[in-house]
């Protein structure tokens, strides 16, 4: 009996996957509050190296892009030193690993911010949003917007945490340019309001977004850099009033610039995978380089979906969480342990790295035949 295509080797750029399962970036807000990846972060992901690629949670380019409590950053030699550990311990077993890089935008708090600052936004519109903080959830306050004249500063953030995953040992990095964050922020019409060159027609909202792409293409090249978009997702309060012309057109433009992969959540973030407008899922044939979709997928859908060439690698992020042995157990079409949402955020080992395997007893009992 053949293997489903979902459990093929695939190419991307030039690594080699081992197979079409992506583990996607899952915050755990488990770093301390200096951003730098503890010991725990070298077994988590550890764990998890049978994905054919593991994308490392949302790691903040610079203080200013803070907006989680306990969140990894990549700005500092101390993070990147923290880092190396867990490049290592992926690649000892085998699997490839990308960095997400994050800016949230607007979605922070001052608590997070140095010297207390606001958070900052393509325009001055207050979120409807709450923040992790250390000191629990915080209203999120209106954000200052950003003078055109800071841009090639936030620019060059993105370019020095690109050069630092790379110090750090990683095979690639992601633009976090999804769920309501900066980039997110630039490109709908809900949350840019400016009238210069960074906002009102689509050319203008998608010029920021592509300077910084542009930028990270620099130290990475296409070939392991991909990105990733939500164009329908009401995550984080964004929204666009013609989602399908303003991620065309986006789309279009990455395709032109050869990046690896297109990293997209169908439908709303941990909601409706089938949205009334626009079908993200349209944007694979405008892509030049691998389509990977994400959200919602179970054993069969995956299947199904690479089966019918409607997407190269499907990313799996939450099933991860409580099944470090994801693909082993989708290779079966076994059961999948259950997560324990109370452990998602911050903690300790708990709900972090002691979810089990299965154990060689119960595969061989679970096994074609058997």
């Amino acid at each position: 009996m053949t293997a489903p295509k979902l459990f093929e080797p695939i190419d991307l750029g030039p690594i080699k996957l081992k197979n079409r399962i992506a583990m996607a970036p899952l915050t755990r807000s488990r770093a301390t509050s200096d951003g730098v990846p503890k010991a725990m972060h070298a077994e988590y992901y550890r764990q998890r190296a049978s994905a054919g690629l593991i994308i490392a949670e949302a790691t903040n380019i610079s203080p200013e892009g803070r907006g989680y409590a306990w969140t990894p950053g990549i700005y500092s030699q101390e993070q990147v030193e923290g880092w190396k550990p867990v490049t290592d311990a992926v690649h000892q077993e085998g699997g490839r690993i990308f960095l997400q890089l994050w800016h949230v935008g607007r979605i922070s708090h001052p608590d997070l911010q140095p010297g207390g600052a606001l958070p900052v936004a393509p325009s001055a519109i207050k979120p409807r949003a709450q923040a992790f903080t250390e000191a629990g959830m915080q209203d999120i306050p209106t954000p200052r917007a950003l003078d055109a004249s800071e841009l090639p500063r936030v620019v060059e953030d993105f370019v020095k945490a690109a050069e630092n995953a790379k110090a750090a040992g990683f095979d690639g990095v992601e633009i976090h340019s999804a769920n309501g964050y900066l980039l997110n922020q630039f490109l709908c019409d809900k949350t840019n309001k400016r009238d210069d060159e960074f906002g009102g027609s689509i050319e203008n909202r998608m010029r920021f977004p592509l300077q910084v792409v542009d930028a990270v293409l620099g130290v990475w090249g296409g070939e392991r850099t991909g990105i990733r978009i939500s164009p329908v997702s009401p995550a984080n309060d964004v929204a666009d009033s013609n989602p399908g012309a303003v991620f065309t057109a986006y789309t279009d433009e990455l395709s032109r610039r050869g990046l690896a992969y297109l990293h997209v959540i169908e439908g709303a973030t941990r909601g409706d995978r089938d949205p009334a407008r626009f079908k993200p899922w349209s944007l694979k044939e405008r892509f030049s380089g691998l389509y990977m979709a994400n959200n919602g997928y179970t054993h069969d859908l995956a299947v199904e979906r690479v089966e019918q060439g409607l997407t190269d690698i499907v990313c799996f992020g939450r099933p991860f969480i409580s099944n470090p042995d994801l693909v082993a157990r989708l290779a079966l079409n076994a059961p999948l342990a259950p997560w324990d949402e109370a452990t998602f955020y911050g903690g300790d080992e708990k709900g972090y790295i002691d979810y089990p395997a299965l154990t060689p007893e119960e595969k061989a009992r679970l096994a074609p035949g058997a």
